[in-house]
């Protein structure tokens, strides 16, 4: 008797449990479903707005893919979601006159702790890079979020030739192409120059001077600062 009644207790205990890892598991998807869509904008606004950073001079852009071996605007619009089938894309920024002013082209890679997601800006009239965002790091606080912390690491992205390649020195580098590591960061540092180096491979013989489509179309496809 006593048997019969422990073991309708832990079933009633086991049920109970279960029922309320359901109800929690229910609740979680739940609530990222509710705020996925908030997410996502929140997402789109913050690369928007590394798009502008990463390119001086850009007033509107546009999302462009490589597809069939050729540069494209965007299947979905320009909002940089990407659709199914999408290739690889980077993001065209245009002046007030609808004049290109470059390309931002995004990259990530391994870090010291993490995956690496940056933004750097391009010019491929001048092999240079003309700027950097970081949009996605853990690196250590204090030593390898300077990647982004540091205004001077930043600066180096600022003016920086491509060719031959660029190249992370220790103690100043003075060539066009060098960037110096950040003391006590240099995993991260050298992470940063490697997926510039690797999206840069990608990219920069693929990219024309002016940018195919355009801010001045009037299709919709842009995006403004």
């Amino acid at each position: 008797m006593n048997g019969r009644r422990h073991l309708a207790e832990g079933v009633r205990l086991v049920l109970a449990l279960t029922l309320a890892g359901l109800g929690s598991g229910l609740a979680i998807v739940g609530a990222y479903q509710a705020t996925l869509p908030a997410i996502r904008a929140n997402q789109a606004e913050a690369l928007r707005r590394a798009v502008f950073e990463v390119l001086p001079g850009a007033e509107r852009m546009e999302r462009l893919e490589w597809r069939d071996g050729a540069l494209a605007p965007a299947v979905d619009g320009g909002g940089g979601g990407g659709a199914a089938g999408a290739g690889p894309a980077v993001f065209a920024g245009y002046g007030a006159g609808g004049e290109p002013v470059g390309y931002a082209i995004p990259g990530e890679g391994a870090g010291f702790q993490d995956t690496i997601r940056l933004l750097f800006g391009y010019r491929p009239e001048r092999r240079r890079v003309v700027g950097l965002a970081i949009l996605e790091s853990r690196e250590t606080p204090g030593l390898g979020d300077r990647i982004y912390k540091d205004p001077e690491f930043v600066a180096e992205f600022a003016d920086l030739a491509v060719e031959p390649r660029v190249e992370l020195v220790k103690d100043g580098g003075e060539a066009p192409h060098q960037v110096d590591a950040i003391t006590g960061a240099t995993i991260s540092s050298r992470a940063v120059v490697d997926i510039v180096n690797a999206a840069g491979g990608e990219w920069f013989e693929r990219l024309p001077a002016e940018a195919p489509g355009g801010a001045g179309g009037g299709d919709g496809d842009g995006h403004d600062r």
